[in-house]
Formats: structure tokens, sequence, C-alpha cells
């Protein structure tokens, strides 16, 4: 395998997806079946895009990917400003695997455009968005804030790939889980500086 700014990109389509079910399901107040739906063109149309280019360099889709996620991160609303929308009934199996189907039909579809991009995607997203529907944006932000960690992976993974795939994934595993200490770390600070008492 060999890894490229495309494997960035695939990162941000996944984001995209969840961020697209959560606005259409929350704040447009769309079912979350027809949000999962919308979700699903919008992986589909930025991998096609994606999946057009022969190479993607690295290094410049690393910085925008990473100015991206500080941007997204800095600007999400503070948890209490959440929007939720009305509840909904919930999905039964049927319709759930109908969906996992359905989506799956797309992925085959599109599967010699796609190319790497399809991975799981429709056999784990689609459900998991409508699992998660009742804190959907809670969700959301998690994931992108998240998602810097898979950056991180494929970032450690690129330095080190003309050394072989063993070093590679010893690069990209150590990357992924520096990142998420850190990400705990700035979790468990932001939480702390939340709950300590003001002065008046």
């Amino acid at each position: 395998m060999r890894v490229g700014g495309g494997q960035l990109l695939g990162v941000v389509a996944i984001a995209l997806f969840i961020s697209v079910v959560d606005l259409t399901h929350n704040r447009l107040g769309r079912h979350i079946l027809l949000a999962d739906a919308a979700g699903i063109a919008a992986y589909i149309g930025l991998s096609l895009v994606i999946a057009a280019f022969e190479t993607i360099p690295f290094w410049p889709v690393l910085i925008a990917v990473t100015a991206l996620w500080g941007a997204a991160t800095l600007l999400a609303p503070p948890a209490g400003q959440d929007v939720k929308a009305a509840p909904s009934p919930r999905p039964g199996a049927p319709v759930k695997l109908a969906t996992v189907f359905g989506a799956s039909l797309l992925m085959v579809a599109f599967g010699n455009l796609l190319k790497g991009l399809i991975v799981t995607f429709p056999y784990s997203g689609v459900l998991v968005v409508i699992e998660t529907r009742d804190h959907l944006t809670a969700f959301s932000r998690n994931f992108t804030r998240n998602s810097i960690s898979l950056v991180a992976f494929f970032t450690g993974y690129h330095l080190l790939q003309a050394q072989g795939r063993p070093w590679a994934l010893a690069a990209a595993w150590t990357a992924f889980a520096v990142c998420v200490g850190l990400l705990h770390l700035w979790s468990r600070t932001a939480e702390a500086r939340k709950n300590e008492p003001r002065l008046m």
C-alpha cells in the first residue's frame, strides 16, 4: 500500500458524510434515513472527485486538511448549543438491512471509480449514524476532532513507507498513539478549566 494525499482526503470524506447527516437530520429536520441518503450522496460525490486524480500530492493536502481540521474544531458550537431533531420512530431491522444493502449496491456500482475509498464504509457508516441519531451532533463533533489521529497515522506511514511496510506501520501506529494521547490530554484540560470555580 502506498499512502498519498488521497488517503487524507478519504478521512475528510468520512467526516463530511457524518456532518451532512447531522445537518440534514438535526438542522433541517429530515428523517434519519433521508439524512443518511444525503450523507451517502455527499460521500460518493467527494470520493469521485478524489478518485479522478491519478496521484494526489501528500504534503500540500496535509497542510490543507490540517487547516480545515483546525477551523472545524475551533468553530464547532459548544455542546450546550446542540440542535436536536424531534424524536422519530426507530427504524426496524429490515429497514436497516435494506439501507445497508442499498448503500452497498451504490458502492459496487461506483466501485471502479471509487477504488480504495469504499473500504467498509457502506457496512458500518450508514448504520452508525442511524444508531447515534439521538446524539448525532456530539458524535459528529467528536469524530471531527479525533479524525486528526487518522491523519497522523497516514502521515507516519507516508514518512517511512519507502523503508518497507513494517517500519511504515510502526511509525503510523506511533503517530496515532501520540496524537490520541495529546487529544485526550487536551480534552481533560478543557474539561478541568470548564469546571473550575469562577471568582466573582
